[in-house]
């Protein structure tokens, strides 16, 4: 590896009030390699990563590029060391165009203005190299998930990036989206860039890494070669002991139909989509990313209007016209995005699990405090949600118990049908395994199912049906049983 680009982080540490975030961790990445960064969620991958990017500062420790010891203390400073970081929540200006947000802040200039011509040029030559798709002056906002991601790639290799940081880069693709973004990974390797890659999927890590570091308690617990490495050993690593079956046993006890949605359109996102529901069933909805999934459950939620379509429970037709509708006739939606939509992450648990259902805890128009710590509390310990007590503050929990305070929010409101958009987002394998583990006890006591997910295996594991869905109409059905990836993408690409 002599020659290469070299950076290296040496005994970080980072203190967060009543938190050791991360004890003299080390980790170091080479020009032209993946290194791989696995852990569950808290393990500290994305705080360290944000002290390599300039986004925090920390306590302890050493960071040295080509064997220099450098002070990064901002993202500016990393950027001009040639580090850049592509966060899962991406950082762009949705009302500028993809050139304006690859050169924002450093525009070219020409007597004293910006020169449009000069920016849109250089900006679609970056986009061009990575066979983006994308014209530079196109919208960010007109953009799907995928190209918006190539134009944070494009922005950092306008930086002259020689270190790249992906957080969770495929968390929103599609497979296919995800396999050309691996494809771009490859070729930067190729031209040299060292690429820091973050994911809880650790099939990916297997096989686009070159090395991977396992990250556990903020501390670093192994390292070595992808090529020595297998699925069951890191998750061991990562979690300290063995979990041995991610996904639950189906023992689907289908009952009667619960839900009946008949010729919902809403053009142009959705046309004629109509489809059923069982008690204790699981219903997968599979397609590409942009194929209206999320769209079928906020228009069957009453949070998007609908130009047609009927929605029946137990075989009784119900107007649902708001989510208040939805609520009060026994739905639940687990929007895909937890901390904009799911959660009010500035107040304690209770609040957040009080949420849909305040009348539960109010008397005489006043908020009973014991009353909503008592329900809090007992739902807390009932879906297992790790936290010092029902007065945290929602931003400070994990991905994953995130998660699981939005399934008790749900339960409180005893809803009897659950739709479920991305339920494991971004979360790592242990905790993966608790909501798929959750989503199966609601099918044992009769609770209908909509699970909506970007990630074949998940999709194929989980739902007894499988509806798969293109350009917002349903192009096929896929049984358990029969279900394989090449039959769903082949019905996802139908449109």
């Amino acid at each position: 590896m002599n020659g290469r680009a070299h950076l290296e982080m040496i005994g970080i540490t980072k203190r967060f009030p009543g938190v050791l975030a991360l004890e003299g961790v080390s980790f170091d990445l080479f020009g032209g390699e993946v290194h791989a960064l696995v852990g569950e969620n808290g393990a500290g991958k994305s705080t360290l990563m944000k002290i390599l990017s300039g986004a925090q500062a920390a306590d302890a420790g050493e960071i040295r590029i080509d064997d220099r010891p450098v002070h990064i203390g901002s993202p500016t400073a990393a950027a001009r060391l040639g580090i850049g970081m592509i966060y899962q929540e991406l950082c762009l200006a949705p009302h500028l165009t993809a050139g304006e947000n690859v050169f924002l802040g450093r525009e070219p200039m020409t007597a004293g203005f910006v020169d449009f011509h000069r920016l849109h040029a250089e900006a679609q030559e970056y986009l061009d190299r990575l066979d983006a798709g994308v014209a530079s002056r196109q919208r960010v906002a007109d953009l799907g998930i995928a190209q918006q991601q190539m134009v944070e790639i494009a922005k950092a290799l306008s930086r002259h990036a020689r270190f790249l940081v992906m957080d969770e880069p495929t968390a929103s693709l599609s497979e296919a989206e995800a396999e050309r973004l691996f494809d771009i990974i490859r070729a930067l390797r190729k031209d040299g860039v060292g690429l820091a890659y973050i994911s809880h999927r650790l099939e990916e890590v297997l096989a686009i890494g070159d090395r991977v570091t396992v990250l556990r308690d903020g501390r670093r617990v192994a390292g070595m070669p992808v090529a020595e490495a297998n699925v069951t050993q890191l998750v061991r690593l990562m979690v300290g002991r063995e979990i041995k079956q991610v996904y639950p046993t189906r023992e689907a006890m289908i009952g009667p139909e619960v839900l009946r949605v008949e010729g919902l359109s809403r053009p142009p996102v959705l046309r004629d989509v109509s489809f059923t529901l069982r008690h204790g069933e699981v219903l997968g909805l599979g397609g590409l990313m942009g194929a209206g999934r999320t769209e079928v459950a906020r228009a069957i939620f009453g949070a998007d209007a609908r130009a047609a379509g009927r929605v029946f429970l137990e075989g009784e037709e119900v107007k649902i016209r708001s989510p208040k509708d939805a609520i009060a006739a026994g739905l639940a939606l687990l929007t895909e995005d937890r901390k904009r939509d799911g959660l009010a992450l500035g107040l304690p648990l209770r609040a957040n699990i009080t949420l849909a259902n305040l009348l539960s805890v109010v008397r005489g128009g006043l908020l009973q405090l014991g009353r909503e710590r008592e329900v809090a509390e007992e739902l807390v310990e009932r879906v297992d949600v790790r936290a010092s007590s029902v007065e945290q503050l929602a931003r400070n929990l994990s991905g994953g118990n995130q998660q699981k305070v939005v399934v008790a929010k749900w339960l409180l409101t005893e809803a009897r049908i659950f739709i479920f958009d991305e339920p494991t987002q971004g979360i790592d394998i242990a905790a993966k395994a608790e909501v798929y583990a959750l989503i199966e006890q609601l099918a044992r006591q009769g609770a209908g199912i909509i699970l909506i997910s970007s990630y074949l295996p998940e999709l194929m594991a989980i739902s007894d049906r499988i509806l798969v869905l293109c350009r917002g109409r349903v192009t096929g059905e896929v049984s358990h049983d029969d279900a394989t990836q090449e039959r769903i993408l082949e019905l996802a690409a139908l449109g």
